[in-house]
């Protein structure tokens, strides 16, 4: 019998790194997902070149088009809706979700944080990991609820905090962590092996 796939989209706001994760692991015949939809909130981000090149449809919802946070966030509903997508995936999508949006995905969308929640919520995450001097770091992807990367971790993934650091050389670090990560962490949620 072949494996039923769930159709997800990912919601980017820059280069996609973890977008391309997203689309190798998808690449696999055994993954139980596949991305249907790329939705960007900025025309230029690099993420759509990478969904492309993939032959994934791209979707561009410039929030500075709408004059409210739910006007967007109804739009953006809306292309989810019309692309049948089952699961959403946020990879840098630099946007607050308002919490109206959240719940209708709630249970069905998945972020990814460049740190070890619950500590150094926020953007600026390595940047506080080294003010605080801890000494590793990482990322968690965790479900989405209204209150910012506050929802029920899925996975974590450590990364050592060297001496040297700087903020850029913590967050490359940490990055190759979310490239495994994220993959991992989809293919638990979609198996339902993930606690919810």
């Amino acid at each position: 019998m072949p494996l039923q796939k769930r159709n997800i989209a990912v919601l980017i706001s820059g280069s996609g790194s973890n977008l391309q994760a997203l689309i190798d692991a998808c690449s696999d015949e055994s993954f139980p997902g596949k991305i249907c939809l790329v939705i960007s909130n900025k025309k230029d981000a690099y993420g759509l070149d990478r969904a492309r090149k993939a032959d994934i449809p791209t979707y561009v919802i410039n929030h500075k088009d709408y004059d409210s946070r739910d006007a967007f966030d109804s739009a953006l509903h809306q292309a989810l809706k019309d692309a049948n997508i089952e699961f959403v995936c946020l990879a840098g999508f630099m946007r607050l979700l308002t919490a109206d949006f959240v719940n209708k995905w709630q249970n069905r969308m998945i972020n990814i944080h460049p740190s070890l929640l619950p500590a150094f919520k926020g953007a600026n995450a390595q940047r506080d990991a080294l003010k605080a001097g801890v000494k590793i770091s990482g990322c968690t992807v965790h479900f989405v609820v209204p209150e910012m990367d506050a929802g029920p971790i899925i996975i974590q993934e450590t990364a050592p905090v060297l001496v040297d650091d700087t903020v850029e050389t913590l967050a490359e670090r940490i990055l190759q962590k979310e490239h495994l990560a994220y993959p991992k962490a989809l293919r638990m949620v979609l198996e339902n092996t993930a606690n919810q």
